[in-house]
């Protein structure tokens, strides 16, 4: 870590004779040892890791302490029928539902799916008749059915059950509902792994050659990319066994894992060429690399790793995935760059400039004549960039929050066919019904006079078609058709459960208003309700996730203050860059809502605009407000760099950006085609953080890295380095130093 009090300017005489330091001089003196515990390591993690994907799970973004949550839970103990969670579509096209063959198979699929264990049918045209259950052209009919157990053991059930249910042919049999669109998300996510490892690790090859020109130094960086994957995914497997751990972190981990082992490789290759320039002996030049790439590493990581810690404010697995992957690629990577890199580095000696395809420089003069050009010119520089990523941002001013359905899969997709044909061909399904349940209601004639008051109170809320209940269907207050008796679907011991359908799109701003409007409609005699379905899982999802939000920027926002302030000693570079990066992330949410919500360039992305999943943004935000933070701590570090050696402040940033921004614009090259390969996903969450990730990534090398910092620090002046006294002197006395 630097200090802001000027110093002489160092030379290599001078590094000469400071000794290096315990860790290097042990990888110095057993390299080879270091290198066969790494690949025993990454040997045990890849045997570990194998089906890394099948042991993570599809779901997590419930609020396990919400009332839509507890009331599936209730549904689940008392009224499996009425909380269906697969549909089995019997199609016969040009045909009908009631031919005797499609009836025949009809049969033939109820019977083995009544007779499996845990397995309830909740209904089924061949057996209750019901016209919703068959579609309009009367071609296709449903059988829904409960699987029970947890996501695991459901998603096992049902993979079972399609073995040897599902079929081709005149009349097909095809599986839909939760559990199915869970394990066709894990079959895709598989399928995609392999399709964006073979994309961006020969790329990776291909630009690091060409940033090193050599061989030998390309190799190192993408040989720590691979152990860190490795030993990522055996760790994300190992986690599976203890916590729910989301099968979309493997995404991240794979790519994260391969940008950041770039990262750190090329920021710490690229200064050990540096040093051995002036220092010939390896192991000195090792000492003096590890004292400040290496410093800079660890701080970077830190701030990498602070921005994912605040996803665990959250209660959501899905989230909490994502910093155990977070977390788990940032310390595998630093051990790895400042452990396993420096002992490669030590076996390979000269060779790391064998095999030269050409011969690179230590520094870039189109960097350095950018960024003196932006000091002559700060506001003619910077205004333009800004009115870039303000007009960028602009669509986020109609962003819609939503939850991941089945409409995150490819069209093709087995259940996401199933959902569409159910959206497009049935009617009056209840699918996205509001569900209430309410315990302790009580039996006998009071009872179902307040079953009777309640079902015409819910009938009446504008958006509401009808209320199925104990005591019949209500129509705006009216009964349309009477039970005649307490229904054993709707009434379990001291429990019932009333269904409310409507006509609005579970997942909108009108579903989950409508949500609302049912919770605030009077219980009779104050009996305690839970209300769940689509529409109230997406109020109590946001609400849970807006609760906890501003504990989380907090969290982010005070712990980057701090570990920038320890690196500057200043209180206005911190600022500034926290409001850079928010300049920045506002533009990525804003093309964000142009693709994925708005639905442009939906054919090139085979996916459907549908509102954003609610905790993708968030979740987004975190990784590239701690990469960007990455590539601060990078530029800062360098120019602090020149400046304690005596540098004035235009000198200090251009020789600064000219030596870190070559290596940040080739890392941010790398890291974006890790995060762009999951394009190639037919999962649109993975699209929607691959395209964002990499998107922030862009942004911030080539527009806010190179231009919008150094125009800051030329307007800002001395008062880059300002801090209160108390504060100054506390840098003075925690602020680590790269010398001495």
């Amino acid at each position: 870590m630097t200090s802001l009090t000027p110093t002489r300017p160092r030379t290599g005489s001078d590094e000469q004779h400071v000794a290096p330091g315990p860790v290097v001089r042990f990888v110095a003196r057993r390299p080879k040892f270091v290198l066969l515990v790494a690949l025993l390591l990454a040997a045990l993690a890849a045997a570990f890791s194998g089906g890394v994907v099948g042991a993570l799970k599809a779901g997590g973004f419930d609020d396990p302490d919400t009332d839509s949550v507890r009331a599936r839970q209730v549904l689940t103990e008392h009224f499996r029928t009425a909380d269906p969670n697969l549909v089995v579509l019997i199609s016969k096209p040009g045909g009908s539902v009631d031919d005797p063959d499609t009836q025949a198979v009809a049969q033939q699929v109820t019977q083995r799916l009544a007779t499996t264990a845990g397995v309830t049918v909740a209904g089924s045209y061949w057996v209750n008749r019901l016209p919703q259950l068959a579609s309009r052209t009367h071609d296709k009919g449903m059988v829904l059915i409960h699987v029970d157990g947890d996501e695991d053991q459901s998603a096992d059930r049902v993979a079972d059950l399609h073995h040897s249910v599902a079929r081709d042919g005149p009349i097909s049999v095809s599986f839909g509902g939760i559990t199915q669109i869970n394990n066709d998300i894990n079959e895709q996510v598989t399928k995609d792994l392999t399709t964006a490892e073979s994309i961006a690790i020969p790329i990776t090859l291909l630009l690091l050659l060409l940033v090193f020109g050599t061989v030998g130094a390309a190799g190192a960086p993408l040989l720590i990319g691979l152990f860190s994957i490795v030993t990522t995914l055996g760790t994300l497997r190992l986690l599976a066994a203890i916590t729910n751990v989301s099968v979309f972190s493997v995404n991240m981990a794979t790519a994260l894992g391969l940008g950041l082992a770039v990262d750190y490789s090329l920021l710490f290759v690229s200064r050990y060429r540096e040093e051995r320039a002036v220092c010939p002996d390896p192991v000195t030049a090792l000492g003096n690399t590890m004292r400040t790439a290496g410093r800079t590493i660890v701080f970077s990581a830190a701030t990498v790793a602070v921005a994912l810690c605040s996803l665990l404010v959250f209660p959501q697995y899905f989230l909490r995935s994502f910093a155990y992957a977070g977390i788990a690629v940032v310390v595998t990577t630093v051990g790895a760059a400042l452990l396993v890199l420096p002992a490669l580095l030590r076996v390979l000696g000269n060779r790391i400039d064998r095999w030269a395809l050409w011969k690179p420089g230590t520094e870039s003069t189109f960097w350095a004549r950018l960024a003196a050009f932006v000091l002559r010119r700060p506001i003619l520089t910077a205004t333009p960039v800004i009115l870039i990523l303000i007009g960028l941002a602009i669509p986020f001013g109609h962003v819609r929050f939503g939850l991941a359905d089945d409409r995150v899969l490819p069209k093709a997709a087995e259940s996401r066919v199933v959902a569409d044909t159910v959206r497009t061909e049935f009617t009056d399904t209840g699918s996205g019904a509001t569900v209430i349940v309410a315990r302790h209601w009580g039996h006998g004639t009071d009872a179902r006079i307040r079953a009777a008051d309640y079902a015409a109170r819910l009938s009446e809320v504008p958006g509401v078609t009808r209320v199925d209940s104990m005591v019949g269907t209500y129509q705006r207050g009216v009964i349309v058709v009477a039970a005649g008796h307490p229904d054993a679907r709707f009434v379990n011991g001291d429990a019932t459960w009333f269904s409310v359908v409507n006509e609005a799109e579970p997942y909108s701003d009108a579903g989950a208003d409508l949500a609302r409007a049912i919770r605030a409609v009077p219980v009779p005699a104050e009996v305690p309700v839970l209300v769940t379905g689509p529409a109230a899982q997406l109020v109590d999802t946001i609400g849970s996730i807006g609760a906890r939000l501003p504990l989380a920027g907090i969290l982010i926002v005070v712990t980057t203050f701090l570990l920038l302030f320890l690196l500057t000693g200043s209180v206005l570079l911190p600022l500034k860059a926290l409001l850079l990066n928010l300049l920045t992330m506002s533009a990525v949410f804003g093309v964000a809502v142009w693709v994925f919500q708005d639905g442009n360039l939906s054919e090139l992305l085979r996916q459907t605009g549908t509102p954003l999943a609610v905790g993708i943004p968030v979740l987004l935000f975190c990784v590239a407000f701690g990469l960007s933070m990455d590539y601060e701590v990078f530029v800062l570090s360098r120019v602090i760099e020149r400046y304690e050696q005596g540098a004035d402040l235009h000198t200090a940033v251009v020789e600064g950006m000219s030596r870190s921004v070559r290596v940040i614009s080739a890392a941010a090259g790398i890291l974006s085609v890790s995060f762009l390969a999951m394009l190639s996903s037919g999962v649109s969450l993975i699209q929607f953080f691959g395209l964002c990730a990499s998107l922030a990534i862009i942004l911030d090398t080539l527009l806010v890295r190179p231009v919008l910092v150094p125009a800051f620090m030329r307007v800002a002046g001395r008062w880059n380095w300002w801090a209160p006294r108390p504060l100054r002197a506390l840098h003075a006395r925690l602020g680590l130093r790269e010398h001495g």
